[in-house]
């Protein structure tokens, strides 16, 4: 059901899809917006595809840590693709719009892979635990089926919990007006467009963010604390940095998930103009993906050992 509100000009359907305001206010510096996002989506694929591809081509690395790390990098892939595309298309057309169906896919696509990368990043961070308190039954406790099952659920939760929020904004009634004061089709910005009572919708996607968020951060916060405990009963220091430079890089990485995560939440929290919301929630988006790459390939001696024999190998061929 499509309700007015009252806006001359704004008589166009729901159906017809929605435009997405997004960076347009920046005017002629779309194009240089264009130019640097395409550099850092491009560095995005070519970087997680590479550790995809490394870990798939050397044995070495046939490890539940680096079958994690696959699930990672396509996860983060899948996230960026999911937006980015339509964000450069945006950056040079006049006419934003977006389908209703477009639009759809776009949130479903956006919340699944976040909450995935939750469960993942956990997956990890108990792989690590299990590496490091129970080192003796690590292949036994981690072994190619529990793997298997770790990484299918992640994804079931996922794909399960992030379908309820979704379906319950896009099922609302919305006004005449299309304009969606932001890039992609995110549920806070498309569940200001409802012209309802959206309280205990907001409730309800608040209560999914908090169990099927925290619950995923408060696991890897207790497999820390209990990796944590264990390095500190090493009596020698050339043991604790041994024992600890193997979590090292997912630490780095969750930090980086979460702290951007925490800083997003205050900062649209905090600001007061869509424009800083967007920029905060872009930087969110895109900094992950980028990085995690360089911190897996620089700090991890086995991914650096891999990446000089797989890159001997096609210099000699």
């Amino acid at each position: 059901m499509i309700y007015s509100n009252g806006d001359p000009g704004e008589n166009e359907t729901i159906s017809s899809g929605f435009i997405l305001v997004g960076f347009s206010y920046l005017n002629k510096l779309q194009i240089l917006l264009f130019l640097l996002l395409l550099l850092i989506y491009l560095l995005i694929l070519m970087g997680n595809l590479l550790v995809i591809l490394l870990i798939k081509l050397n044995p070495s690395l046939h490890t539940p840590m680096y079958f994690f790390l696959v699930n990672l990098s396509f996860v983060e892939m899948c996230c960026t693709t999911s937006m980015v595309p339509q964000l450069l298309v945006h950056l040079l057309v006049e006419e934003k719009t977006i389908s209703f169906v477009g639009c759809a896919a776009q949130m479903y696509a956006y919340t699944i892979t976040g909450l995935t990368e939750c469960f993942v990043l956990a997956a990890m961070a108990y792989d690590r635990y299990v590496a490091i308190c129970h080192p003796l039954h690590y292949m036994t406790i981690m072994s190619g089926r529990v793997c298997v099952q770790l990484a299918g659920a992640s994804w079931f939760l996922g794909i399960a919990m992030a379908l309820s929020p979704s379906t319950w904004v896009l099922s609302l009634p919305f006004c005449s007006s299309r304009r969606i004061h932001h890039f992609f089709c995110d549920i806070p910005p498309v569940l200001k467009m409802a012209c309802a009572d959206t309280s205990k919708h907001e409730i309800m996607v608040l209560t999914v963010c908090v169990l099927f968020i925290m619950g995923p951060f408060l696991l890897t916060i207790l497999s820390y604390i209990r990796i944590l405990s264990t390095v500190l009963q090493v009596p020698s220091a050339e043991g604790k940095r041994k024992a600890f430079s193997t979590c090292s890089s997912h630490l780095m990485v969750v930090t980086l998930f979460y702290g951007l995560a925490l800083i997003t939440y205050l900062g649209v929290k905090s600001s007061s103009t869509s424009e800083s919301n967007q920029i905060i929630t872009l930087m969110n988006i895109i900094v992950p993906p980028a990085l995690n790459p360089v911190i897996y390939t620089l700090r991890n001696k086995e991914v650096k050992g891999a990446l000089t024999k797989t890159l001997g190998k096609v210099s000699v061929a």
